[in-house]
C-alpha cells in the first residue's frame, strides 16, 4: 500500500514553486519566457489533503486554479547533477497551485514580491501520492476540471525545463529535503473560481483528487 501524501508531506520543510513553465501558459497571461527556472516559495501551511476544502480569501476577488504535477522529494538532495537529483525523488502527486491573481497583479505592478497571491492557507491542495516507478514525469498529462467541466489539460512533455533540470537547479541553490513539494509549472487554461466550486484535479488513469470551494 502507497504512504498517504499527508503523512510524507508532514516531513516537508518547504513548498517550492516554477513559474511560467509552459509556453502556452506564459503566452495567456502576456509574459515573457524566462532564461532560467523562475522560483517561488510556499509555506507548507497551504497545504490541503484530497477531499479538503480551499477556503477563498477575503483580500482577493480573483482566485484562480493552476493545475501541477507535485514531485515528492525522499531524500535530502543539495548541488546534485540532473541524474543524481532524480535518484531522490520519492514520488508524485498531482496538485493544484492556487493563485490570488489580482494581489498578485497588484504586487507585479509595485514592483514588490508577490508572496501573499501564492501563501494563503488551503493554497495548495495535494492528491495521493504516487511511488516514482508509476508514471514517466516526462510525459505526463494533467488535467483540472471546475465542476466537471475541463479547463486544463496539458502535458508534462511540453515544459520548458524539464523535471531533471529544476530539480538539478533548485538543488544548486536550494537545499531539498524528504517531504519537501515541488511544484512544476502549469499549462494553458487558468481561470477563476466562486465559492461552491467543485474541483477535480487528475493524472486520467492514474490518481484524482476533488476539493470544493468556500
Amino acid at each position: 500500500m502507497s504512504p498517504k501524501i499527508v503523512d510524507i508531506i508532514k516531513q516537508a520543510t518547504k513548498i517550492v514553486g516554477v513559474g511560467r513553465n509552459y509556453a502556452s501558459h506564459v503566452k495567456e497571461l502576456g509574459n515573457t519566457v524566462p532564461k532560467t527556472p523562475l522560483i517561488f516559495m510556499k509555506p507548507t501551511s497551504c497545504l490541503l489533503e484530497n477531499g479538503g476544502k480551499v477556503v477563498y480569501p477575503s483580500i482577493s476577488k480573483d482566485v484562480h486554479y493552476e493545475v501541477e504535477l507535485g514531485v515528492v522529494m525522499g531524500k535530502e538532495a543539495s548541488n546534485l547533477s540532473r541524474e543524481e537529483v532524480m535518484d531522490c525523488v520519492a514520488g508524485y502527486a498531482i496538485t493544484i497551485d492556487m493563485t490570488a491573481r489580482d494581489v498578485q497583479e497588484e504586487c507585479k505592478r509595485e514592483r514588490i514580491p508577490w508572496t501573499m497571491a501564492k501563501c494563503l492557507d488551503t493554497f495548495c491542495p495535494v492528491g495521493p501520492f504516487i511511488p516514482a516507478d508509476s508514471i514517466d514525469p516526462s510525459s505526463t498529462e494533467i488535467v483540472l476540471k471546475v465542476n466537471n467541466e475541463i479547463k486544463q489539460q496539458g502535458n508534462t512533455c511540453n515544459m520548458i525545463f524539464p523535471i531533471p533540470t529544476l530539480l538539478e537547479y533548485i538543488s544548486k541553490h536550494i537545499t531539498l529535503y524528504p517531504g519537501d513539494l515541488i511544484l512544476t509549472g502549469t499549462p494553458e487554461g487558468v481561470g477563476p473560481i466562486v465559492p461552491g466550486d467543485k474541483l477535480s484535479a487528475s493524472i486520467p488513469g492514474i490518481t484524482e483528487a476533488s476539493f470544493t470551494v468556500v
